[in-house]
């Protein structure tokens, strides 16, 4: 058999498994994250906590999670993703049990600081491992898969953790939480290595697989990694459009773990168990949208249309996203504006896979810096979403002005993917 097409001797080939060990950590990330959004009721009563400084809250996390995804991402391709996954995710499930002991509004506003910091080098970290052990031709589904557990993660967090509440209290729920993810560090630190050739459980068919079919030799010489600085990535075009495209998909996405719960339940008046149920319905939708668009970026990438095969799938997903945020505003219903709602982050999720996959294609050896820095991007768009919400209903009395500032965002970032260029490498030339 070729070994360019026979790809494992095995049932169920290694690079799989690995990637199912990355779609469980995608899952508990996102549980991790969407959980104070469910805890916010008793967190406001407990610590005397108002709506602005409960944005406030959730935007250290994202301000957190964006400082440190390009130092995270740097880290990734100098130490590899099995030293970098296992430390950053002890650090975070730590900062996660510790919002359990938080006593004010200050402890609380410091702990989620540094809980973003340390999640900030999950994803980054997961490109990397995308790059090493990922064929070109597998990637969009792999990302999608990946990316599809955080949304999973997010839609079962929200009714968990308010049955998680009821019984044990928010502190309590923080602390079996953290416990969960010091057990994921310790398993991928047991199971994982750096590159395939390091793998001793490999059989010798799937490794020539994967060496055969990524972008280029992953053992070549590791100063290259050393001339991409920041300068060189700041001066790439591709980089640019990366950045401002993910700004304006985490403005629509992570409303959905802020302010969606809070908000369905306060402006339908519902109990927090049947607002979770509605709230996380969009998240599930995520997760298809996620499928889906892997699953079309590697049907047209097979079909010899590379560039195509990032662009449309991203495109698709920023116009469903702003019909859907325009459309839930004028439902009267939960279920009316739920559906919708649902729409535009099925639409935000299509346009993850194909700007992650993009990132590796232009990234190759540094797909965890660039990665990290259009992470960083768009985590500033996250910060902005947690606290533009509660301070632009104040100001004007209402969320619409919200959905349509989500919308026009969606509809820019169109007009930025139409001038990417998957072909354009990253290099020390800014190119």
């Amino acid at each position: 058999m070729n070994p360019l097409t026979k790809t494992s001797t095995s049932i169920l080939p290694l690079r799989f498994l690995l990637a199912f060990g990355t779609f469980l950590l995608a899952l508990l990330l996102y549980i991790d994250r969407v959980c104070i959004s469910v805890a916010k009721t008793p967190i406001t009563e407990d610590l005397a906590i108002s709506e602005e400084q409960m944005g406030w809250v959730f935007s250290a996390f994202a301000l957190g999670y964006a400082l440190f995804q390009v130092p995270s991402g740097l880290m990734a391709d100098r130490f590899g993703p099995r030293k970098i996954l296992t430390i950053i995710v002890s650090i975070w499930s730590f900062f996660t049990a510790l919002t359990g002991l938080a006593f004010n509004y200050i402890s609380l506003l410091i702990v989620r600081l540094f809980f973003g910091a340390g999640e900030a080098g999950a994803f980054p970290s997961i490109a990397r491992f995308t790059y090493n052990w990922i064929p070109l031709k597998e990637r969009g589904i792999i990302t999608g898969i990946n990316f599809s557990g955080s949304r999973l993660g997010a839609a079962f967090a929200l009714p968990m953790v308010a049955f998680m509440i009821e019984a044990l209290g928010w502190r309590n729920s923080f602390f079996v939480l953290g416990v969960i993810g010091l057990l994921w560090a310790v398993i991928w630190w047991w199971g994982f290595r750096d590159h395939p050739e390091e793998h001793k459980r490999l059989d010798q068919h799937e490794k020539q697989y994967i060496l055969n079919n990524i972008q280029e030799t992953i053992k070549s010489d590791d100063s290259e990694i050393a001339k991409l600085n920041m300068r060189d990535v700041l001066s790439s075009k591709n980089m640019w459009l990366l950045m401002g495209q993910y700004f304006s998909s985490n403005f629509t996405f992570f409303f959905s773990l802020t302010w969606l719960f809070p908000h369905i339940k306060s402006t339908y008046q519902l109990g927090a168990i049947e607002a979770s149920l509605y709230a996380s319905t969009p998240l599930i939708f995520g997760a298809f949208g996620n499928w889906f668009s892997g699953w079309l970026i590697d049907r047209i990438f097979k079909q010899g249309k590379w560039a195509l095969s990032r662009k449309l799938p991203a495109i698709m997903g920023f116009s469903l996203a702003a019909i859907g945020l325009i459309g839930s505003i004028y439902m009267q219903t939960p279920l009316g504006a739920i559906i919708f709602l649902s729409m535009a982050i099925f639409g935000a999720d299509m346009t993850l896979s194909p700007s992650w996959s993009f990132c590796v294609d232009v990234g190759k050896k540094n797909s965890g810096t660039v990665s990290g820095t259009m992470n960083m991007a768009g985590n500033v768009g996250a910060f902005i979403t947690s606290l533009v919400f509660p301070y632009l209903q104040n100001w004007s009395g209402s969320t619409v002005p919200f959905f349509f500032v989500g919308a026009i965002l969606n509809l820019f970032a169109i007009l930025l993917w139409w001038q990417t260029d998957p072909n354009r490498a990253i290099n020390h030339k800014g190119l």
